[in-house]
């Protein structure tokens, strides 16, 4: 008797996987009407002219953005989804010494990047979008001002040798901004005229539509590393670690200075190991017309118990390592506000471990500072 074979059990029916939550979505914008009467407050509307307007008094003092605990659950969704619109109202150029010589004035304040360590939501509460400064025109016209007044730079400091840096992105990530307006694109074309001075900006966030704005060496590019898993963990919503080096060649190729961060330098199991392994790659990745100009930043990580309430919310994963009791001990930073560092004389040690990797796996690189 022939049998006929038993019919192969169909395959399971399998669940697409969910797409990536695009970085900006932007469904809500919220505005000063000062600013959306500017010229680059308009760009910014037209470029999402679906987007909900919601008026407000002022762009610091939104409840439904700031202050509400409700938020921790919403982290990422408004970072997404919503944008502030506003006008810097103070306009000054604070002294820093370490990644600049100035702080300059923010063309932009928040980030759609949710990096588990970043201490801007520790000034914003629980949420902190995207706001786009439309007032461009006097934060540039100040910003020349300034860089006039200062004359040329007669002594070469760890900044740099011969010109007055001015961190343009400390509250925020320029290469994402660049996607929201031209503020980014007016900085490097202002310094780019300034022969005395140059624009200075930390990314974790590869836009390649400044590779055409021909910065002529007065905009520096810090590119942020750290090793992958640790990334994974804390840089949420950034580009991978390696699509941020794969990109250094291209950006020294257009005309900028790039540098890189070693930043945050997170201790836990393993974490020596792993930043020679990220040197290593470092090495490999990029060529000689890089490393003969490249210079590094050290930066240790610093915490804050605020911060550490917030995350536990949203992402009690990164806590595990953040934040370490045992390894930690609260300081008083140069604002006022207290945090948690690592202890005094292990930080020491930690620093002084990893720069000897740093000269033995990537010795072309010049660590400017290191804390």
């Amino acid at each position: 008797m022939t049998t006929t074979p038993a019919a192969a059990p169909s395959a399971a029916p399998t669940t697409p996987p969910r797409p990536p939550r695009p970085l900006l979505d932007v469904r809500r914008i919220y505005l000063e009407p000062e600013a959306a009467e500017l010229p680059r407050g308009q760009q910014v509307l037209a470029r999402w002219p679906d987007a909900e307007r919601v008026e407000v008094a002022s762009h610091w003092q939104i409840p439904e953005l700031a202050g509400d605990e409700a938020n921790v659950r919403r982290w990422v969704r408004i970072k997404t989804e919503a944008l502030v619109l506003g006008v810097k109202k103070s306009l000054t150029a604070r002294r820093n010494g370490r990644s600049s010589d100035w702080i300059a004035p923010s063309t932009a304040n928040g980030c759609a990047m949710a990096c588990a360590y970043c201490y801007v939501p520790r000034r914003k509460g629980y949420s902190n979008p995207v706001t786009v400064f439309a007032n461009i025109d006097q934060i540039t016209g100040y910003l020349a001002r300034h860089v006039r007044r200062q004359g040329p730079k007669t002594e070469p400091d760890q900044v740099d040798p011969s010109a007055w840096v001015y961190d343009i992105g400390e509250n925020s990530d320029c290469s994402v901004d660049a996607r929201l307006s031209d503020n980014v694109h007016d900085l490097v074309d202002l310094f780019r005229g300034l022969p005395t001075a140059k624009a200075s900006f930390a990314t974790k966030h590869v836009n390649r539509d400044l590779l055409g704005w021909d910065p002529q060496g007065r905009t520096r590019v810090r590119f942020s590393l750290m090793p992958h898993e640790a990334a994974r963990l804390l840089d949420v919503r950034t580009d991978p670690v390696a699509t941020r080096m794969a990109a250094v060649d291209d950006f020294v190729a257009a005309g900028y200075e790039v540098h890189v961060n070693l930043s945050p330098v997170v201790v836990q199991d393993g974490w020596l190991q792993a930043w020679d392994e990220l040197l290593v790659q470092l090495d490999d990745t990029t060529g000689p017309a890089f490393k003969a100009q490249a210079a590094a930043e050290v930066i240790m990580l610093t915490h804050n118990a605020g911060l550490h309430e917030v995350n536990l919310g949203w992402h009690p994963k990164a806590e595990d390592v953040l934040w370490r009791p045992d390894l930690q001990q609260a300081k008083r930073s140069e604002t006022g506000g207290i945090n948690v560092r690592y202890r005094t004389g292990d930080k020491g040690r930690y620093v002084a471990q990893l720069l000897e990797r740093v000269e033995h796996r990537t010795p072309w690189l010049r660590v400017r500072y290191a804390f």
